[in-house]
């Protein structure tokens, strides 16, 4: 059992889910293309993981969401 989110991290995760970051969705990022195997995982304000198996090698990685992104989440939520 984790720590339960708090609402503004329940509403960025809804944000980012809506913009592709959800399971079985293949999004490039870094310059490698990725598969992800679950929904956003807030660690911080401004940071977020989310789960993904890197298409190329297959290998499984808890890759950071790029934070131009995560604003852009925010700005979106806020805004609406």
């Amino acid at each position: 059992m984790g720590i339960p989110m708090t609402e503004k991290q329940v509403n960025l995760c809804a944000e980012l889910m809506r913009l592709g970051f959800t399971q079985g969705n293949r999004m490039r990022l870094y310059g490698e293309e990725f598969e992800f195997l679950g929904g956003p995982i807030v660690v911080a304000e401004n940071v977020v993981l989310v789960d993904a198996t890197e298409k190329k090698s297959g290998q499984s990685r808890r890759i950071c969401i790029p934070l131009p992104i995560v604003k852009m989440a925010n700005r979106e939520r806020t805004a609406a």
